[in-house]
């Protein structure tokens, strides 16, 4: 049983680690995030980007916080897989 919470965490995070990545392209291609999926993206990803990008200004013309956000969500599963070998 735990397995399987653990296994659909994983999942999950793996789902929206892609969503990010699909968001975060669509920016370099003009009127994409106003399609349908850009504005289902922009409404699960946006909520977790905002923290980063209050946070880390642009670099320029580069915004480097979805970066910032791809390594605080590869954190926090590794931190899930080490509790799960805690716990297994």
């Amino acid at each position: 049983m735990l397995a399987y919470i653990f296994q659909i965490l994983f999942g999950l995070i793996q789902i929206y680690s892609w969503a990010l990545i699909i968001y975060i392209l669509m920016s370099w291609f003009p009127n994409a995030r106003e399609s349908a999926i850009g504005q289902f993206l922009t409404r699960i990803c946006e909520p977790y980007l905002e923290p980063f990008r209050r946070f880390i200004p642009p670099l320029g013309m580069i915004d480097i916080s979805p970066i910032v956000a791809f390594i605080s969500l590869n954190l926090i599963r590794m931190g899930l897989y080490e509790i799960y070998t805690w716990l297994a």
